[in-house]
């Protein structure tokens, strides 16, 4: 079974991400903490993707879930 995601927004997320810190992108789209994930996808073949910053600075997060450089933005909210 392969789930579509939902669209949270055709749009990216800024994000102001700190050097060295974890963060987990929601891969569902049914997260209320967009873009990161808060555990909605439980029950799905969704589990959040693992991104970790190497440097501190604004980095734009996929909104659509169908970016194929998850979890950042790859401009696919445009053939939406």
């Amino acid at each position: 079974m392969t789930d579509t995601p939902e669209i949270a927004q055709k749009a990216p997320f800024p994000v102001e991400v700190e050097e060295g810190k974890t963060y987990f992108w929601c891969a569902c789209g049914k997260s209320a903490k967009q873009p990161f994930c808060d555990g909605s996808h439980k029950g799905s073949d969704f589990a959040p993707v693992k991104y970790t910053a190497e440097v501190s600075k604004k980095m734009f997060f996929c909104g659509c879930k169908h970016s194929a450089k998850q979890p950042l933005c790859d401009g696919s909210h445009s053939k939406l």
